[in-house]
């Protein structure tokens, strides 16, 4: 009998994507974010991919130690549903890097070619529906 998995929670998930791009954004490494919590490295990985729950204490050790409010994370009047999901595109690996570098290109061309370079990509890995 295969185990029944619990697939993570939206609102989950965006407080991990808030997590990641705050500890990211202070400089710290998951470990070091362990190590001022407590916990493991890999408790950190599945608070950042919403796949383990935060406590309310935990939640607000984790806003002390990023020295953030702990209404930050829970989106409170300032997160919609987009910026939601934007987090949780940004805090993807690799997206923050090529978001970084995009920026520095000043060519208004050299962007849009880029823009349509990543564009012809991703529909290129989409599946069709043949």
């Amino acid at each position: 009998m295969t185990p029944n998995r619990r697939s993570a929670n939206p609102l989950d998930v965006a407080i991990g994507a808030r997590l990641r791009v705050r500890r990211r954004a202070s400089g710290l490494s998951q470990q070091r974010l362990a190590e001022r919590l407590g916990v493991t490295f890999q408790q950190v990985q599945k608070y950042e991919r919403g796949t383990n729950r935060i406590a309310g204490s935990t939640l607000i050790s984790i806003a002390e130690a990023l020295d953030t409010p702990a209404s930050y994370f829970l989106g409170e009047g300032a997160a919609s549903a987009v910026e939601d999901e934007a987090l949780v595109n940004i805090a993807q690996r690799g997206a923050s890097d090529l978001l970084r570098q995009y920026v520095h290109i000043r060519s208004p061309k050299v962007r849009a070619a880029v823009l349509q370079l990543v564009r012809a990509l991703a529909d290129e890995l989409e599946p069709t529906a043949e």
